[in-house]
């Protein structure tokens, strides 16, 4: 009962941030770039406050994969390692904590550029 919990979390707040994104998308003249370096900010913002870590016990991996958790973990990073390093933490913090999801990001795309047949654009 506990993981079907959770998988309805998930897909409620994850889905609540697709659909936050689509609204912005339509209503707006925000640009898909845009949208998601502003979900980006905002995980960083949250995390600088101390407020992404509730948020994300409370929604689970709806939040936690998408962007704004990417945002949250340079934030919770460079928070550690300004804990642990000082003033150099904050140079580094952040890319330490993003180094496995965004070597992740570029060991997967480089497969799928592989795997897949690209087809040029028609104008």
């Amino acid at each position: 009962m506990d993981l079907l919990f959770g998988l309805l979390k998930a897909f409620l707040f994850g889905g609540a941030l697709c659909v936050l994104a689509q609204l912005l998308i339509d209503l707006t003249r925000l640009t898909p770039p845009r949208i998601l370096v502003l979900y980006v900010v905002l995980g960083v913002a949250l995390g600088a406050l101390g407020l992404y870590r509730p948020f994300r016990a409370l929604a689970g991996c709806g939040v936690s994969v998408t962007l704004l958790g990417f945002g949250g973990n340079v934030a919770e990073g460079v928070r550690e390692a300004v804990e642990a390093q000082g003033l150099l933490g904050a140079l580094t913090g952040g890319l330490t904590a993003a180094a496995g999801s965004s070597a992740a990001a570029l060991c997967f795309g480089y497969l799928a550029a592989l795997l897949s047949r690209g087809k040029p654009k028609r104008l």
